[in-house]
């Protein structure tokens, strides 16, 4: 894959950084909480960050694609698509925990070339491109070598996301292999997988907004994320992912989730 064009980064982080002033605006004070048809909560925080994000795209880049959580998508089919999730963790934003992110991803023809994972509340930032290495405040971002799941540290947002039976079974199967599971983190668990924290994160119920700017961070910083088949991550994927640090890792959680 070419290299991501270094203004489209300079853009991104521009993304970043406006919407942060506008999400810790917003931060621990009080709301108005919109519950979607899918019973899932939103905020005036998630659309005000979400429009700026459109707006400042379509400033720069008019012929871009736009997809994000809140509103339609605009040119879907565009060379370059960008997709936004403007509060990843919403039920964590909403109750004070400061976990929560802002995802930015850039898709080339259906790939993901670029990727941000933004903690406001937190001022810590990791940065996947295409044909770059990954960074976490500016440093370099590494994942671990991890051989065996009875050493991993293991990360799922809640163990009731998976939506059905056969997907909890699935998840229960790599949980019970696990050293050490934890809930909560919302995308953060991604973050923390790039720089070495984590060793694997098995979810499901996501929508493209929730991982296509994970894709780029992972990889960049050596490992891998795909969906439970083992597939590349884009714009017609499922709502299921896998991310790990160490191959050997993955592998042996896509034969557990598989299994019957």
């Amino acid at each position: 894959m070419a290299e991501c064009p270094a203004e489209f980064i300079s853009l991104a982080e521009r993304l970043a950084d406006a919407t942060g002033r506008i999400v810790r605006h917003h931060f621990r004070s009080p709301l108005e909480i919109i519950t979607k048809a899918d019973d899932s909560p939103v905020t005036i925080a998630d659309r005000e960050a979400e429009k700026e994000l459109r707006r400042m795209v379509a400033l720069a880049y008019p012929e871009h694609g736009l997809i994000g959580e809140e509103f339609p998508a605009e040119r879907r089919n565009a060379d370059y698509v960008w997709v936004f999730d403007p509060i990843d963790g919403t039920k964590s934003f909403i109750t004070g925990r400061p976990l929560f992110g802002t995802l930015i991803a850039l898709l080339h023809h259906g790939r993901p070339i670029l990727g941000i994972i933004d903690h406001p509340a937190l001022g810590e930032r990791w940065i996947g491109a295409a044909g770059r290495p990954s960074s976490f405040n500016g440093a370099p971002a590494r994942v671990r070598p991890c051989a065996t799941l009875a050493t991993a540290v293991l990360a799922a947002s809640s163990p009731h996301m998976f939506g059905t039976d056969k997907a909890t079974a699935a998840f229960e199967r790599v949980r019970t292999q696990a050293g050490l599971t934890m809930y909560g983190a919302d995308c953060y668990a991604y973050g923390l997988l790039a720089s070495g924290f984590h060793d694997l994160v098995v979810e499901a119920n996501n929508g493209i907004h929730d991982f296509l700017a994970l894709v780029p961070v992972i990889e960049g910083a050596g490992g891998m994320i795909t969906d439970w088949e083992g597939r590349a991550l884009g714009l017609d994927s499922g709502d299921k992912v896998l991310a790990a640090g160490d191959p050997r890792m993955h592998a042996e959680a896509l034969k557990l989730l598989a299994a019957k």
